[in-house]
């Protein structure tokens, strides 16, 4: 019986799908903010609209997978989804409140004398 050598069948990229529960409320606030992020430095134009860029972001954030994986899926490079990645994650830290102004929200805790002495 004669062997061959050569591969069978397609033997292009693989590519996985996966449902990713997000709330549409989440994708909306995060495309929103890239977009007004991309319209601030006047970006011209990404490889992908920024929704697609949020919801590749999010699986790599939810999935914890290597990062070439969303972008073999949606044939751009590794370097571009970290780059995406941590753009976003800047985008969102400069958006939440600081340490020290929580702190000082949160009122000082009273500790009644009562409670502490045995009474002896």
């Amino acid at each position: 019986m004669p062997t061959k050598s050569t591969p069978a069948g397609d033997h292009g990229e693989l590519v996985y799908q996966c449902r990713l529960p997000l709330s549409t409320q989440t994708l909306r606030y995060l495309t929103g903010l890239l977009s007004a992020h991309l319209k601030k430095i006047r970006s011209r134009w990404r490889k992908l609209p920024a929704g697609r860029i949020a919801v590749i972001v999010l699986g790599a954030l939810r999935h914890d997978q290597r990062l070439a994986d969303p972008a073999g899926g949606n044939l751009i490079s590794r370097t571009t989804v970290d780059r995406w990645l941590k753009e976003l994650i800047d985008l969102l830290a400069a958006r939440a409140p600081r340490l020290e102004r929580v702190l000082a929200k949160i009122p000082p805790v009273r500790v009644a004398a009562s409670c502490c002495s045995t009474g002896r």
